[in-house]
């Protein structure tokens, strides 16, 4: 099967490796689509990947071949990689929040390969369901939507409050989107790409800025508060200078929900997260129904897929190329692999 293999910053390779074969438990999936991950920009491009290995966790496909134990799937079956198995048993398990798992081990940078391949290895139950009528294609949102729906949550929205949503990329395009769609009208979208302001405007942000706009104060003025303050800060880009103005975009007791991850750590004013009682909290992966919520979305058709997806997809062979050109703001949609796929497959 075809695989991109990553083997340092900014370089893929694409060569054969064979099909794995299911064991215990494992199901094998041909991937159909895969979708491109802010995490998976941080391992290709900035470097957090492990040379040889293989990125890519937003697929749907197939299921081809099965090991023991994995009832009730069977082939032919469609589904979208879902949550990792959590453990079920502590606190924070039975808390109905499996993403704070107690037994949850390892790192940002350990991973087994991924779905940039023709075929992948899943845990049996790990899977979900691609809904009836619902394309491969479309089904691929699934786990960027459920990473958004979680910071919706994270966030505590109250009827009337005011949102602003950090960064337009994959995940604050469909947290936007959500918002529009379930009736919150007063979203702004602070971002410095124009082809991704140009997308925000089109899924119905309130308001489109670009980040020069936004008021910032000295660290002596911790209670001046911006003109255009808001309730709530969804911070979906990760980056250290969007991070930090997020915070002065709050007003009083606002709240700011960390869903982008970078590699630069910001600063905060102190006295100004103390003065006006601001809260920050982080957003991990999903709930505990993300993917059944996120699923159910993309199946109702209430969600704009056609201008949150890339009208091309692309191959293993250009997947190099289309990763630099997200991580620059050049792509303003979900950008899809198709692994099995050819250049002239997919441009005919």
């Amino acid at each position: 099967m075809p695989v991109a293999v990553y083997r340092g910053p900014g370089h893929l390779e694409v060569e054969e490796r064979p099909v794995p074969r299911p064991g215990p438990g494992q199901v094998l999936v041909e991937v159909d689509h895969c979708g491109v991950c802010g995490s998976d920009l941080h391992l290709i491009i900035e470097g957090w990947g492990k040379p040889g290995t293989v990125a890519g966790h937003e697929f749907a496909g197939t299921v081809r071949s099965l090991g023991p134990g994995t009832a009730p799937w069977a082939p032919g079956d469609l589904v979208v990689g879902g949550p990792s198995p959590r453990c079920g048993k502590c606190r924070r398990c039975r808390q109905g929040k499996p993403s704070q798992c107690e037994q949850r081990s390892g790192s940002v940078a350990d991973h087994s390969d991924g779905a940039f391949a023709g075929f992948v290895l899943c845990d049996a139950r790990a899977l979900r369901a691609v809904p009836p009528g619902l394309t491969l294609r479309v089904a691929a949102l699934a786990e960027p939507l459920a990473v958004a729906l979680h910071g919706i949550t994270r966030a505590r929205l109250e009827p009337g409050e005011k949102v602003m949503v950090f960064g337009a990329g994959p995940i604050g395009a469909l947290a936007l989107a959500v918002l529009v769609a379930t009736g919150h009208h007063a979203v702004t979208v602070v971002e410095p790409s124009t082809t991704r302001r140009e997308l925000a405007r089109r899924l119905g942000a309130t308001e489109v800025l670009a980040p020069d706009a936004l008021e910032r104060f000295e660290r002596w003025e911790p209670e001046r508060l911006s003109a255009t303050a808001v309730d709530v800060v969804i911070e979906c880009s990760g980056k250290k200078a969007a991070t930090e103005a997020a915070l002065h975009q709050l007003g009083r007791g606002g709240r700011l929900v960390l869903v982008g991850a970078g590699m630069e750590e910001p600063t905060f004013d102190i006295n100004r997260v103390l003065l006006n009682e601001l809260e920050i909290c982080g957003s991990f992966v999903y709930d505990a129904d993300g993917f059944e919520r996120a699923l159910a979305l993309l199946a109702s058709g209430v969600l704009p897929s056609d201008m949150l997806l890339e009208a091309q997809d692309v191959t293993l062979d250009a997947l190099g190329t289309a990763a630099r050109d997200l991580a620059e703001g050049r792509i303003a949609g979900k950008v899809l692999v198709v692994p099995c796929r050819s250049s002239e497959e997919v441009v005919s």
